[in-house]
C-alpha cells in the first residue's frame, strides 16, 4: 500500500522540519486541546482532506460498506466488529446476513441457533444484544434500523458508539463517531501524544467534536466520510504498535511527528487483555462445547474441557455466569444452549 499519487503532496516532513500549521491559539479552527508546548496544531481541513483523499484511494472493499448495503448489515458489522479484528468478523457477518438479512429474522430466530452462528468471535453477549435490539426494530420500528442516533440509543442494548455509527455510516447522518483507531489518530495529529489512553476521556470528546467538519455545505456529507476515513486511517496506518507514518497522507501535518514522536507514558499505555487461565478462556470452551449441539451432562461437561490449568471451583464459576447471562441453560444435570 502506497500513498496517493498527487503533485501537490510534499510527503512526510524532514526530520526536525515544522510541518504546516496553525500556530495554537491563533485560530478558531484550531482544537482547544492543541498541545501548547509543540506550539502549534495542524489545520483541521487540511487534514480531513488528506486523509479523505487517501480513504477514497486505500479503503478496504468490505461489504458494509457497499452502497447497496442495507443499514441492518451496517449494524450487524458495528456490533460484530467491537473488540474484534476485520478478518475474524468477514465469514461471520456473511454467514449472518444470508440467515437473517432483516431484524425480523433474526427477531424470529432461536437463541441457540444465534449463539451458534456467531461462533468463536468473542463476547457472545453481543449476540443476545443484537437480537434484543431486533425485537425491539420489529416491535417499535416496523422492522427498521432507526435512522437516528437518538433513537437507536433506545434500542436494547445500543450504546453511544454504536448509535453514532449506525446514523452515520447507514443513514448518512453526520454523528461524531470515535473508536480507538480514530481517538489514537486524534491524540497524534492533534495532539502530539503517542497514544490516546485507556479512557475516553472529556477533553478527547471535546476534541472530537472541534475536529467535525462543517455540515452546512455538504448537510454533513464530509463530516461522514471523514469519520470513516480517520477510522480507517487508525487500523490500517497510525497503527498502535507500528505506524508507518513513512506513507501516511499527514505525516507531515501531524503533532506527534513534530514533537520527535515520543514514546507514550505510562498513562498513555495500554494493556493487551490476558487470555490463557482467564474466566474468559473457560467460558470460551464451554461455550465451544455447547454449540457442538446436544445437552451435556453439567459434570461431565466441567471435566473434560481442555484446560488442565483450571481448577474446578474456575469451571462452575464460570459456567454459573454464563447460565446468568443466558448464554446457557441448566435443566436438571444437563447443561444446554438456550432453547436447544
Amino acid at each position: 500500500m502506497t500513498s496517493p499519487a498527487t503533485t501537490d503532496d510534499p510527503g512526510p516532513a524532514a526530520p526536525g522540519s515544522v510541518p504546516p500549521a496553525v500556530p495554537a491559539g491563533d485560530s478558531a479552527t484550531a482544537p482547544a486541546s492543541a498541545r501548547a508546548d509543540i506550539g502549534f496544531t495542524p489545520e483541521p481541513t487540511l487534514v480531513h482532506e488528506r486523509v479523505i483523499d487517501w480513504f477514497e484511494v486505500h479503503a478496504r472493499d468490505l461489504p458494509w460498506r457497499a452502497p447497496e448495503c442495507s443499514p441492518w448489515g451496517v449494524m450487524v458489522s458495528e456490533v460484530m466488529l467491537q473488540q474484534t479484528p476485520v478478518v475474524r468478523v468477514l465469514p461471520r457477518w456473511q454467514d449472518w446476513m444470508q440467515r437473517w438479512p432483516r431484524p425480523i429474522d433474526l427477531a424470529q430466530a432461536p437463541t441457540a441457533e444465534v449463539l451458534t452462528a456467531w461462533d468463536r468471535l468473542g463476547y457472545p453477549r453481543r449476540a443476545l444484544r443484537l437480537q434484543a435490539a431486533a425485537q425491539a426494530m420489529v416491535e417499535r420500528h416496523s422492522g427498521e434500523v432507526p435512522d437516528t442516533a437518538e433513537t437507536l440509543r433506545e434500542l436494547p442494548g445500543v450504546g453511544e458508539y454504536t448509535a453514532a455509527a449506525v446514523a452515520c455510516f447507514a443513514f448518512n447522518q453526520p454523528e461524531v463517531v470515535v473508536d480507538t483507531n480514530i481517538r489514537r489518530v486524534h491524540a497524534r495529529a492533534f495532539t502530539g501524544h503517542a497514544l490516546p489512553g485507556k479512557t475516553y476521556t472529556s477533553a478527547q470528546r471535546r476534541l472530537a467534536a472541534d475536529l467535525m467538519p462543517d455540515t452546512a455545505p455538504d448537510a454533513g456529507a464530509t463530516a461522514c466520510a471523514w469519520n470513516a476515513s480517520a477510522m480507517e486511517l487508525g487500523a490500517l496506518i497510525c497503527t498502535a504498535r507500528a505506524p508507518q507514518c513513512e506513507i501516511c497522507p499527514v505525516a507531515d501535518l501531524c503533532a506527534w511527528r513534530a514533537a520527535g514522536s515520543p514514546a507514550p507514558t505510562e498513562e498513555q499505555q495500554t494493556r493487551g487483555q490476558g487470555w490463557a487461565g482467564t474466566d474468559r478462556q473457560v467460558r470460551g470452551a464451554i461455550m465451544a462445547v455447547l454449540r457442538t449441539g446436544d445437552p451435556v451432562e453439567r459434570d461431565q461437561l466441567l471435566e473434560a474441557l481442555p484446560l488442565p490449568e483450571a481448577s474446578p471451583e474456575q469451571r462452575s464459576r464460570c459456567l454459573d455466569s454464563l447460565i446468568r447471562d443466558g448464554l446457557a441453560a441448566q435443566t436438571g444435570a444437563l447443561v444446554s444452549l438456550p432453547g436447544a
